[in-house]
């Protein structure tokens, strides 16, 4: 298996965790395990834990990272507190958690995972092949209304309601099997001037983003998850996520920033009263984006954000 997966502003998420050879950190979203193998470089007695819920990225980033200091775990890392449990990696200890929250190359570019338009392949999407709802249930057995809600919800599609409505009556003929039978009647679904107007994204763009948020359960536990990730750094310790669009770059901001500004007193009382202490220092008031060199070079980098935050 060839898993081809370029990390996305490697060297400014790995310095942002100002590794310690000597300290414990989480890759959350293990991929290729570009990012895991430049924490590796860093680490002498340390460890490094990577954790992935797509058993090819596991084979893969054993297969390209060679080191002692590398513990491998097929999870998803909304489970963190309990994977950490399993190995015995206690609260206020961890010096260092990465969350690259995108999609590997090798999901969009293999066919038969069912991530991209552009190819034809079973609608699946699950970045955990053992998990049970796929694509494929979703666009054939919800109702319109739950079509219509994840599409705008998750999409932000504006054109959600015409699209359910129109994924719904293809189904009644034949049941929607394909990537680019989804795709073609997306496309369709689309008023023609906006067809003309805009040639860039793909139609099909936001509605497949959608789905594989929905399938994938993606959004709904990442604030929660923030927060248990942040009860195992310990003093010092930093934080570092990668998003690449608004729905979870605005959960990750507004987390830190909760976890900063605990605070629920109204504003008319001068002083803190309910006692709620600050967890976490945010670094970057505004994002770290990649560089012109990194855009160039690689163009699925361009959405990307990188926050940063340190516990205190």
């Amino acid at each position: 298996m060839i898993f081809e997966h370029t990390p996305v502003m490697p060297r400014e998420a790995v310095d942002a965790l100002q590794i310690k050879p000597d300290g414990i950190y989480i890759d959350c979203t293990l991929g290729g395990g570009g990012h895991s193998a430049l924490i590796c470089e860093k680490l002498t007695t340390g460890k490094l834990i990577g954790i992935d819920r797509d058993e090819n990225a596991i084979y893969a980033a054993n297969g390209k990272i060679n080191s002692q200091n590398f513990f491998p775990v097929h999870g998803n890392f909304h489970d963190l507190p309990e994977i950490l449990d399993k190995l015995q990696i206690s609260r206020s200890t961890v010096c260092g958690i990465l969350m690259d929250l995108g999609i590997s190359s090798h999901q969009i570019d293999t066919p038969e995972r069912g991530f991209s338009f552009r190819f034809d392949g079973p609608l699946d999407m699950r970045m955990d092949k053992n998990a049970t709802l796929t694509a494929k249930d979703i666009i054939n057995s919800y109702s319109e209304k739950e079509l219509t809600k994840i599409l705008f919800e998750y999409g932000e599609e504006r054109h959600s309601r015409r699209i359910a409505r129109s994924i719904c009556a293809e189904r009644e003929v034949s049941p929607i099997e394909t990537t680019l039978q989804l795709a073609e009647i997306i496309e369709a679904a689309q008023p023609k001037i906006r067809k003309k107007i805009f040639s860039q994204p793909h139609p099909a763009m936001r509605s497949f983003m959608a789905l594989r948020i929905a399938v994938n359960d993606e959004l709904l536990p990442l604030a929660s998850v923030l927060q248990n990730a942040a009860g195992f750094l310990r003093k010092g310790g930093r934080i570092a996520c990668i998003t690449f669009h608004s729905l979870e770059d605005r959960i990750v901001k507004t987390t830190f920033a909760k976890l900063a500004n605990p605070c629920e007193c109204p504003r008319d009382i001068p002083y803190c009263v309910c006692g709620k202490k600050p967890t976490l220092r945010i670094i970057t008031r505004k994002p770290v984006t990649p560089s012109p060199q990194e855009l160039s070079e690689n163009s699925r980098a361009h959405s990307a954000k990188l926050r940063i935050a340190e516990a205190i």
